[in-house]
């Protein structure tokens, strides 16, 4: 367990470096990566948010009521920015419709749970984050649906219910399962949360790879046009996301948590929307791979950042 732990630790910290080695190995041999077949992708996921379910606390709730301005700002923002970022580049950019779709898949989606991490690591508000990541993810299996509807049908047909049913099945079943784990078997799941951050990172290094060695000759073909879109897509999302907290006049330590979860997007669930439903389009989960290993680095770079900043502030008031 001790070996699981400290396993657990050094992924954790060099996630990003992980991720991106994996990546281009599988686009550079992707016959000996085929072995992790798409259909593994929603199991994947399940068990990222199972993790999620079994580290959530009541307390991570308390946001909401103690300070219901940001969080709600926060879920506001996120359904909102990242959707309307999403629309407006693929069509300034004129992608085509597989690739497009999949940028807006990735708009779409709720917070992701590696910004709760990168958080932590800019010294922001993990409350706040934690908070609107729950509450973005809760909320998914309704208005991810109807955004992806919204901003697609009049492209592609989209089975509201069909994914609103996936929804529910790959992120609040575990959810739900991984609460109950830790009510009932509060020890066992306290040992279990250690090495969780190891399982998540199996399982999400996993799903990247997946696609990536499905599609690796796709790659040289769309690689330098949809890295383009979706380093924008995230770097705006970042820059809106700081801009609406700081015209809401919230501190730093809330800004940079409120940047930082409108900026990074849950792209596990994308992927997995892109594999499950849009099987006509199997490139729609290009755009959603590349964005879990671009926001990874990018996440990493402005914790740096952010901590820099929280630190020198903190230094300043004290003299």
């Amino acid at each position: 367990m001790k070996f699981l732990r400290t396993s657990a630790v050094f992924v954790t910290k060099y996630l990003a470096f992980i991720i991106i080695i994996a990546a281009v190995s599988a686009w550079l041999w992707p016959k000996s990566f085929s072995v992790i077949r798409a259909d593994f992708i929603p199991f994947l996921l399940g068990l990222v948010m199972f993790g999620m379910g079994v580290s959530l606390r009541m307390s991570d709730f308390k946001e909401l009521f103690l300070r219901p301005k940001a969080v709600i700002l926060g879920v506001l923002a996120q359904f909102s920015v990242m959707p309307l970022l999403a629309f407006g580049l693929v069509h300034i950019f004129s992608l085509p419709l597989e690739l497009a779709l999949g940028v807006i898949l990735i708009g779409a989606s709720p917070s992701g749970t590696a910004s709760n991490v990168i958080t932590y690591l800019a010294k922001g508000d993990v409350s706040l984050s934690v908070s609107i990541t729950t509450l973005t993810t809760l909320l998914a299996p309704i208005i991810t649906p109807f955004l992806i509807f919204l901003l697609t049908s009049q492209s592609i047909q989209v089975d509201m219910l069909a994914m609103f049913i996936s929804i529910l099945e790959v992120i609040l079943l575990p959810i739900a399962l991984g609460a109950l784990l830790h009510r009932f078997f509060p020890r066992f799941s306290h040992d279990f949360a250690s090495i969780l951050p190891l399982l998540s990172a199996i399982a999400i290094t996993a799903i990247i790879v997946s696609i990536v060695a499905a599609h690796a000759s796709k790659l040289f073909d769309f690689g330098a046009l949809i890295l383009c879109v979706v380093i924008l897509h995230n770097l705006l999302g970042y820059a809106f996301g700081y801009l609406i907290a700081r015209l809401f006049a919230l501190p730093l330590s809330q800004a940079s948590a409120f940047c930082i979860e409108v900026g990074m997007q849950n792209s596990g669930l994308a992927t997995t929307l892109a594999v499950s439903h849009f099987a006509l389009y199997p490139l729609a989960a290009i755009p959603a791979v590349i964005f879990s290993i671009w926001h990874n680095i990018s996440g990493s770079l402005l914790a740096n950042y952010f901590s820099h900043k929280v630190q020198k502030t903190q230094n300043s008031q004290k003299t």
